[in-house]
């Protein structure tokens, strides 16, 4: 069962960046990440790995970046959500962060939640 990533809405977290900006994918697929893409150590997603992460508000690849949780990315045919974080102080609606994570998540089926305030 996967975990309800919703509880991280407007918590700070650290990200390691395996997938920095500009990289393309590890495993060969043709996607070439435009935005910073890691994980929060620490933390269980639904494939047993830790939580995944898109890093939004940040233009230079990073390895590492401590931000808010200012959205989920909530994928309904896969068994892993998103975490989407940002500068502190950033705010994204659901409209700018599906067209900023389009890259990716034009492969699944998904819903984007945002915090409150944004």
């Amino acid at each position: 069962m996967k975990p309800d990533l919703r509880q991280f809405l407007g918590a700070r977290v650290r990200v390691q960046v395996d997938r920095p900006l500009g990289s393309r994918h590890p495993a060969g697929h043709p996607i070439w990440y435009t935005v910073n893409y890691g994980f929060v150590p620490g933390t269980l997603s639904g494939d047993g790995s830790p939580v995944d992460a898109y890093l939004l508000g940040v233009y230079e690849p990073l390895q590492a970046f401590e931000g808010v949780v200012v959205g989920v990315v909530i994928r309904h045919d896969d068994e892993e959500d998103k975490l989407v974080v940002a500068p502190e102080g950033r705010a994204f609606s659901a409209h700018e962060i599906r067209a900023l994570v389009e890259f990716q998540e034009r492969f699944f089926d998904s819903e984007i939640v945002v915090a409150r305030n944004t």
